[in-house]
């Protein structure tokens, strides 16, 4: 929005430059030409339309970047699930070869008591040692 306030204080500025030099040229073309307020509103309107059309394509711009950011966090989401579902295989398999009365195999019984299920223990105890 600080281009399009510095692109209307600018083209304003000009504006009111040349009406002054407008003035300034012949006092009898004054008198009969007289400055038409059609003039001032039109350039209103325009810089109106100007600033209205920098503020849709900022807000497209905007839309157009919240809707890749929500697919990148559905991409990541996806990754993360896939990474799990694998994760998954892993720890079953795991737990199908583990011994449950060698050492790794007692010790993963007291690992296991904290969490809801042995193949949540699994799951996490293979992610920490990836």
């Amino acid at each position: 929005m600080d281009s399009i306030d510095q692109l209307l204080a600018q083209l304003q500025t000009e504006y009111k430059e040349v009406q002054p030099e407008q003035q300034s040229k012949s006092a009898t073309a004054k008198s009969f030409i007289l400055p038409s307020p059609k003039s001032a509103s039109f350039v209103d309107n325009l810089l109106a339309e100007v600033q209205a059309d920098f503020a849709e394509e900022d807000a497209a711009l905007e839309l157009k970047r919240q809707q890749e950011l929500e697919q990148e966090r559905i991409r990541q989401e996806q990754l993360k699930a896939k990474e799990l579902e694998a994760l998954k295989v892993q720890a079953k398999k795991w737990l199908a070869k583990v011994d449950p009365l060698s050492s790794e195999g007692l010790w993963f019984e007291k690992f296991a008591v904290s969490y809801s299920s042995k193949l949540e223990a699994a799951i996490e105890y293979l992610r920490n040692n990836e």
